[in-house]
């Protein structure tokens, strides 16, 4: 991996650990607590902004070519592992092992 992508994910996991600690803060939680749920919406937003001919695609071109008799190319399924993807991914890793230990109680709820 190259400096420059090892830069880009320390940058994106510093921005997702900030934001999950100001979520955190703001509901009054510990932040292993929301820390799954996090990881789950950062992965899943930049897996859908990465991506490109997937269904939402399809749906717009089906209506512009309603609308004006056109028929356009249709674009293939395809997605990229980016480095803020591969970082988010670890951190909704992370989150989900501190969530099943959470749940399985052997973190003990806050008192």
């Amino acid at each position: 991996m190259s400096r420059k992508n090892l830069i880009i994910m320390k940058v994106a996991f510093i921005v997702e650990v900030l934001i999950t600690y100001f979520i955190a803060s703001f509901f009054s939680v510990r932040f292993i607590e929301v820390m799954f749920f996090t990881g789950i919406v950062f992965a899943g937003g930049t897996f859908y902004f990465s991506s490109s001919g997937g269904s939402i695609t399809r749906l717009f071109t089906s209506q512009v070519s309603g609308q004006t008799g056109i028929i356009q190319k249709r674009e293939q399924f395809t997605y990229q592992i980016g480095p803020i993807f591969t970082a988010s991914i670890i951190f909704f890793f992370i989150g989900l092992v501190f969530f099943i230990l959470l749940v399985s109680g052997i973190i003990p709820p806050k008192a």
